[in-house]
């Protein structure tokens, strides 16, 4: 738990669109986002327009994406300003303010994560989520291709406890503290209706559940009901396939709370997922959903110059520039990195959204595959003792002897090997090694906005 973490760039969902026309002319030609000060932005929090919050919250959110401006604002309190912001009267405002906050996060990195925590952001972000859960329900219905503004808001105050709790210890300890679980799997459960929403809950639940014992005790039938339910779940979009991914990584965090009686069927099932992941040809669907897109737009009603400046531009720059998931090591398990900005992209890209999801979710798969063959011993420094074991400690073999026994399959449950091979994992995973097909790699360097699966 509390894992460290390299700086991830996220583009914000919101901007100056809908808001009223002169507010929004009088704030941008006051501020422009290369001149606007930390302290006039943070100054705009006290506003009594509910506009002039929402914009100072959104600027503050593309500001920080600097990283050299994000020292400004922490010296200036921005934490404990924009915390209120959270339970603010306006919805706008609260998913304004949960997004300029989740990218201080994902841009500062971990010491900044940590100085969130201690600046108390997680008591007005508990508050926030529990008022989110309890009004999925009553929320205005929004119209046809209108999102829940409720759970919008949600979809930001997950991402950013997601990204706090992958990078502190205490953010952890508070979760567990505050019962988070419960209002986390809630989110989860809204997958028929968001799976934005439901895939932003199951990524914060596969960090918060590694490694984190306390949070064992307090893992209830509902919580492991719900993950095994939607394990089960059989929707053919890739954004289900990450999902089942991530409920199956979930539950092999949680392997030890599940009554005897059903581990062995469970572990089945996490595995079959994992399988099914990996029998997915990348090489083949992307090029696939690719034409998919290319035949939407065909067909789609034109959209003016102002739509595609707003909503293609950022992404394809966004897209463009993003770097190959990195992994690390904690406790002798992979551990990858999150990169994943799809939840970024604006309406209009489904196909694109439905390609990174396809790859999220076979890293994703890949990387669940490698801690369930990893046993919590030895170390990352035992590795290293046995790797620069001196030569005289060689077996007839040509391994050192301790390093033989790290590496032996007996350290695998016989149920854990039976289920691997079963479900011809081992094949699965060596065939992943190959280089994508010549075609995905193209139909990826060919389109701007696909260019970042390339790395993927």
């Amino acid at each position: 738990m509390g894992k460290s973490k390299t700086t991830k760039f996220k583009r914000p969902h919101f901007n100056s669109v809908g808001l009223p026309v002169s507010a929004v002319k009088e704030e941008e030609e006051e501020h422009d986002e290369e001149s606007c000060p930390a302290g006039e932005l943070l100054e705009k929090l006290q506003s009594p327009s509910a506009d002039i919050r929402e914009f100072a919250c959104a600027s503050i959110s593309r500001v920080v994406q600097q990283s050299q401006t994000i020292p400004g604002f922490l010296q200036r309190d921005a934490v404990r300003r924009l915390g209120p912001m959270l339970l603010d009267g306006s919805l706008a405002v609260r998913e304004t303010a949960a997004g300029a906050l989740r990218n201080l996060s994902a841009c500062g990195g971990q010491e900044v994560c940590e100085d969130m925590v201690k600046h108390d952001v997680m008591t007005p972000l508990t508050a926030l989520l529990r008022e989110c859960c309890s009004g999925f329900d009553s929320a205005a219905v929004p119209m046809k291709d209108q999102s829940n503004p409720v759970e919008d808001v949600a979809n930001e105050a997950v991402n950013l406890l997601w990204n706090l709790c992958e990078s502190s210890s205490q953010a952890v300890s508070l979760f567990n503290k505050s019962g988070l679980l419960d209002v986390v799997v809630q989110c989860l459960e809204r997958h028929p209706h968001n799976v934005k929403l439901a895939i932003s809950a199951a990524h914060c639940l596969h960090t918060v559940t590694e490694d984190n014992p306390e949070l064992l005790s307090s893992t209830t039938t509902a919580v492991l009901g719900a993950l095994e339910k939607l394990l089960l779940s059989s929707q053919p979009e890739m954004a289900h396939t990450l999902l089942r991914t991530l409920a199956a990584g979930t539950l092999w965090n949680l392997k030890t709370s599940l009554p005897a009686a059903r581990q062995a069927q469970t572990l089945n099932a996490i595995v079959a997922t994992l399988s099914l992941c990996l029998d997915l040809d990348s090489g083949v669907l992307i090029p696939d959903l690719r034409r998919a897109e290319e035949a939407h737009h065909r067909n789609a009603s034109p959209v003016t110059d102002a739509e595609q400046q707003a909503a293609v531009q950022p992404v394809e720059e966004d897209m463009g520039e993003e770097e190959e998931a990195p992994t690390k090591k904690k406790n002798g398990k992979t551990l990858m990195v999150d990169t994943d900005v799809s939840d970024l992209l604006p309406r209009g890209k489904e196909e694109l959204r439905e390609a990174t999801a396809l790859l999220t979710a076979q890293q994703t798969s890949l990387e669940i595959i490698v801690n369930m063959c990893c046993s919590d011993d030895p170390s990352d420094d035992e590795w290293e003792e046995e790797s620069s074991s001196d030569e005289s400690d060689m077996g007839p073999d040509g391994f050192c002897d301790g390093a033989s026994n790290l590496m032996s399959p007996l350290c695998l449950s016989a149920e854990v090997q039976g289920a691997l091979i079963i479900h011809s994992i081992p094949e699965k995973v060596l065939k992943k090694t190959a280089f994508p097909r010549q075609e995905a790699t193209n139909v990826c360097r060919e389109n701007p906005s696909w260019r970042g699966l390339t790395k993927r």
